[in-house]
């Protein structure tokens, strides 16, 4: 089964709440005959945009083939969070690559959120970025080992913007009890990510960039020229950019290894009007401390779109059930509150958490398994991909340099495998471990 097609229709977005407030956007042309380019970009999310983008401004021909439509995949279903550093802490970083390498990582991912900031503003994007993430601690251990890391940015990073939380400031400010600290960092934020995806696909146009939808990618033919082919078309190129992360399916098998496609899911309640303010006091974005994270923010129009549990096969659950159980876990009041929207979506982990860059094949380039740190650095991982793409290769490599291991077992036994590990760690969580 292909999950591009497993769970929504072709060509349409999900009825996500962000579909329902999307700004509007053409759809672009099937990809139909052969044609030529200097680079072919395969996916429409983030990190094919970016690529393309940037590609464009330095003077490439570049054609963008997508199997849906711009943003349909996680780009345009997650929970709009743009986070600081990487997926990994710098401990784990410092450990894995030394601290000479752990600065330039560090700097990368600042550089990441930055870029984020920078686009929507420099491209006037249909979107908002709303400073400010808080992290909830679940307990008195937890909250202990969050302030001292944030002790530890402060005094060898120089990062100077997070603010830690006690008892009475995490319930203050988010309106519940679960949670016994954190902190709130006020230099990530969050975004409407489909919006933030149109806007990239905008202005990826502008800059030149060819785009069909409707295109899906069945073949990459790698070689001095490759040959990308659709149902209706193929593209020849000097360099292809696999950007289609979850949804990549058996184009690269070298990267199927070491990425793990999955799902998560969100809801939208009705708009709670003057009750929001007794969610969140503040219009900052939430991520909290369990394995399988719950995340939530207000919406523009005051509904809580909240984020939570996991599935690891290719159909999505009941998704307002399996949503709405950890949502009243951290907001009982809410019980008689309406879902107005609820969907789900497919990311791309991998098994130390950390993004796969890497040269599959002949001239070409792939970035994906953000493993749900993706606004900010699979908008960064396009951008390197296209300073690759035209021999600047001393960033791409330094994120390709990290340790990826497969999946034991490879493309093959992955999914039982973790299954099994998945429903351990989910264990874990609901016993408060």
């Amino acid at each position: 089964m292909n999950l591009l097609h497993a769970n929504d229709r072709r060509g349409e977005y999900p009825a996500s709440y962000y579909a329902a407030t999307a700004a509007p956007l053409d759809r672009f042309p099937v990809l139909k005959g052969a044609t030529r380019a200097d680079v072919c970009v395969v996916g429409g999310g983030y990190t094919g945009l970016s690529a393309a983008l940037h590609l464009a401004q330095k003077g490439y021909d570049v054609v963008l083939l997508e199997a849906h439509r711009m943003g349909f995949g996680a780009s345009g279903r997650n929970g709009g969070q743009v986070g600081s550093g990487q997926r990994q802490d710098q401990v784990w970083i410092e450990k894995a690559v030394g601290k000479e390498n752990a600065h330039r990582l560090w700097s990368l991912a600042e550089e990441a959120k930055t870029l984020v900031k920078d686009l929507v503003r420099d491209h006037a994007m249909p979107v908002t970025f709303h400073p400010g993430i808080a992290h909830a601690c679940r307990s008195e251990a937890e909250v202990r080992e969050t302030h001292a890391y944030a002790e530890k940015l402060h005094r060898d990073y120089g990062y100077a913007h997070l603010e830690p939380l006690d008892r009475a400031g995490i319930r203050r400010l988010i309106g519940s009890q679960a949670y016994v600290g954190g902190e709130i960092d006020r230099d990530a934020g969050h975004l409407h990510p489909l919006n933030y995806a149109i806007g990239l696909a905008q202005a990826a146009v502008r800059a030149g960039v060819r785009i069909h939808e409707l295109s899906e990618v069945h073949r990459v033919e790698p070689g001095p020229r490759p040959v990308v082919r659709t149902p209706s078309g193929h593209v020849d190129c000097a360099t292809v950019v696999l950007a289609g992360n979850g949804y990549l399916g058996q184009l690269s098998p070298k990267v199927a290894a070491k990425v793990m496609p999955i799902n998560n899911f969100m809801v939208a309640t009705e708009p709670l009007g003057d009750r929001a303010r007794d969610l969140l006091s503040e219009p900052v974005a939430v991520a909290d401390t369990r394995f399988v994270v719950n995340y939530w923010r207000l919406s523009e129009d005051n509904r809580l779109l909240f984020g939570g549990g996991e599935s690891y096969g290719y159909r999505f659950p009941d998704i307002i059930r399996t949503v709405s159980k950890p949502m009243l876990e951290v907001y009982p009041q809410l019980a008689k509150t309406r879902i107005t929207h609820a969907w789900g979506g497919t990311l791309a982990i991998t098994l130390n958490r950390m993004p796969c860059f890497t040269r599959p094949g002949q001239n070409l380039l792939s970035a994906s398994g953000y493993s749900g740190h993706g606004v900010a650095m699979a908008t960064l991982a396009g951008k390197l991909m296209a300073e690759a793409a035209a021999g600047q290769q001393e960033r791409f490599d330094l994120m390709a340099g990290l340790p990826q291991p497969r999946f034991p077992g490879g493309a093959a036994l992955r999914w039982p495998l973790l299954v099994t590990a998945m429903t351990w760690y989910s264990m874990r969580d609901r016993l408060g471990l």
